[in-house]
């Protein structure tokens, strides 16, 4: 005897892969932000410090300027994923891998670099939940 379980396209807010989708798409949108915002106030912390000395040295300006582009970057990120999670979770994936590369270019920031591989690998899985939570809203206006 085969039982077939099937799923409404219909999701609800019960379902866990919709919980999993707002919660990342929710902390892939503030943390952007308030990181960006940051980097013009460096309240959380001094940024420039975080800036390879190669980049730095390759970047027009100061290392804090580089951080201002950094933050403009970072805001639009956050608002991309907060209009546009397909598309906004991928940019953040690679802003995140630009970060990794840059921390594993300065010794002693190691530990840094392995949390932002898990944030990476965390935007990643967004921007599939998004994939999927677009593809049933449109199975569910076609329906």
């Amino acid at each position: 005897m085969t039982i077939h379980l099937h799923r409404s396209a219909r999701t609800t807010a019960a379902d866990p892969a919709d919980q999993a989708f707002l919660l990342l798409r929710t902390v892939f949108t503030v943390a952007p932000i308030v990181f960006g915002l940051d980097k013009f106030a460096n309240v959380l912390t001094d940024w420039p410090q975080y800036l390879a000395p190669w980049i730095d040295r390759i970047v027009p300006g100061t290392a804090q300027q580089a951080m201002y582009l950094v933050g403009v970057v970072e805001v639009v990120a956050g608002l991309l994923v907060a209009v546009a999670p397909r598309i906004g979770a991928w940019i953040v994936a690679a802003w995140l891998a630009g970060i990794i590369v840059n921390l594993l270019t300065i010794p002693g920031f190691y530990d840094i670099a392995l949390r932002d591989f898990g944030l990476f690998v965390a935007a990643i899985a967004l921007a599939r939940l998004a994939e999927s939570h677009h593809a049933r809203a449109v199975a569910r206006t076609d329906a």
